[in-house]
């Protein structure tokens, strides 16, 4: 495919001057209107060593609101990135709405260059693939306009730039020894990325391949590609608008959830005060002995609670964490259930808070509350559309999914208690001094919403409980009960992942 693209395309200082002029005025009209119509774009540079990303990035920002992009320099992962999931870094600098983020090289590197260096193991590639696909495919439902440049030279192209830096002293250290092994190999490496520029080039995130051996003709293309990409999707979105005015969606009632999971759940189940005590001493003595494992072995933790309002979360997670070392583990608290996310939040991919809070390595994460409430609060009180959460399923399925491969040990817990038990929970709360905090009027008129919160949740349970990260049902009628089986679920998935790891690694 690339070797088909003429790299010998010009233009003249003239011709230049005149479009850049043009395109200048243009590009900073685009901006403005995305950031009034609160769109987010991002734009990725990536391509081959000494293409000029730099310095069209410069040319590029140059007629931008310098208050409305952000650039992101993606060089060699650290140690930060190395402790993470791969994509973990770049979620965390997707743009909020309105804003741009330029990305010079992206995650793309783990489909060439990492491969190259051969970081990226061959039983690894198709999934990084698959990784990828799946996170622009979010960012571009959630309606953020992706727009992707390969900078393309030739092999003599590279050598000749390489050794040009090299002669200076302030520009000899952008040449590294992996720079030159790419040079050397350079047909290998092409075929590299002419693979991943195949199975990368979509309708809602396409390539754009910029011959880059002329800067002014590169500049020109890219200023010309990202203003027509801006341009085209604000006049969609607008048409899209018009036309949703004068065809509204029909909501149609989905009764398939109705009668499911959470109705064959015995919540009669229990344990007396002595069993708890013993058997919840015996799980937390495990967990001193499991958390310092999986700190050794760098397996990451994700365990997530949900369930009804006093279903006994809080109570469970300090049982749970007292087991576990404070200085590798964090409790992340998500907001109340009839919460809409935050200002911050809300102007970035419901996602991305989640994404900020992975554990690393070898550290544990718990969330009060998870990335679930899009297909239950935001859903049964209005907070995004029916299209939003009905598409966030499988965008949930991906997440975990990326979590798993990359060896993460996911818990996922709905702590389920009857309408009775909590209208007594409730009471219980108004009358303990100690405890009224604890309940809001908000929480009565949630109750009114039981049967709605109930499909929601029992359609949640089947199409998220998957074999990476399966849904465990908690019996919480009974708190002695609910605890010692949250220890327990937690201790046998880490002993079962901690027994995989041993045996890969013998």
């Amino acid at each position: 495919m690339l070797e088909k693209v003429d790299l010998n395309k010009s233009v003249d200082k003239e011709n230049y001057k005149k479009l850049r002029e043009e395109m200048d005025v243009k590009l900073g009209e685009l901006q403005r209107a995305c950031k009034a119509e609160k769109i987010p774009v991002v734009i990725v540079f990536d391509g081959f060593g000494a293409g000029g990303k730099g310095t069209q990035i410069n040319r590029l920002i140059q007629p931008l609101d310098p208050r409305g992009f952000d650039v992101y320099a993606s060089r060699e992962t650290g140690e930060e990135e190395r402790m993470r999931p791969f994509l973990w870094r770049y979620w965390t600098k997707t743009p909020e709405d309105g804003r741009m983020m330029i990305f010079d090289k992206s995650w793309y590197d783990k489909v060439t260059v990492d491969r190259f260096d051969k970081e990226t193991k061959r039983q690894e590639l198709n999934g990084a693939f698959r990784d990828i696909l799946s996170f622009e495919k979010q960012l571009a439902d959630s309606g953020m306009i992706l727009i992707k440049l390969f900078l393309y030279i030739s092999r003599d192209e590279q050598k000749k730039r390489f050794k040009r830096l090299e002669e200076s002293k302030e520009t000899a250290w952008r040449v590294t020894e992996a720079d030159w092994k790419r040079n050397k190999d350079y047909d290998t490496f092409l075929e590299m990325n002419e693979e991943m520029l195949q199975r990368t080039d979509t309708g809602y995130a396409p390539w754009t391949i910029v011959e880059a051996t002329d800067k002014n003709y590169a500049a020109v293309k890219i200023l010309s590609t990202v203003t027509d990409r801006l341009e085209y999707e604000l006049n969609r979105r607008r048409m899209e608008r018009e036309e949703g005015a004068v065809h509204p969606p029909v909501k149609l009632p989905d009764e398939r959830f109705k009668n499911g999971v959470l109705s064959g759940v015995d919540l009669t189940k229990t344990l007396t005060r002595e069993e708890y005590k013993e058997r919840l001493d015996k799980l937390q003595k495990k967990l001193e002995v499991l958390h310092g494992e999986l700190y050794r072995l760098r397996i990451p933790v994700v365990i997530g609670f949900e369930g009804w309002d006093a279903a006994g979360k809080g109570g469970a997670i300090r049982r749970l964490t007292a087991g576990i070392d404070a200085r590798i583990t964090r409790v992340i608290p998500v907001s109340a259930p009839t919460d809409a996310p935050n200002d911050v939040e809300k102007v970035h991919h419901y996602l991305w808070r989640f994404w900020r809070e992975m554990p690393k390595a070898g550290h544990i994460a718990i969330f009060d509350r998870t990335w679930y409430g899009r297909v239950m609060v935001e859903r049964i009180e209005g907070f995004c559309s029916e299209a939003d959460w009905k598409r966030a399923y499988q965008e949930i399925n991906e997440m975990e999914e990326h979590m798993a491969n990359f060896g993460a040990v996911i818990v996922k817990f709905w702590i389920h208690i009857d309408k009775d038990e909590q209208e007594r929970r409730f009471k219980e709360r108004m009358e303990a001094p100690a405890k009224q905090w604890k309940i809001t009027d908000e929480d009565w008129r949630n109750r009114e919403k039981w049967d709605a919160y109930e499909q929601a949740v029992n359609e949640m349970l089947v199409r998220t409980s998957t074999t990476y990260a399966p849904w465990t049902i908690i019996e919480g009628n009974s708190k002695y009960f609910a605890r010692v089986k949250v220890l327990e679920t937690v201790v046998e998935a880490m002993e079962e992942k901690i027994r995989e790891v041993k045996k890969l690694r013998k």
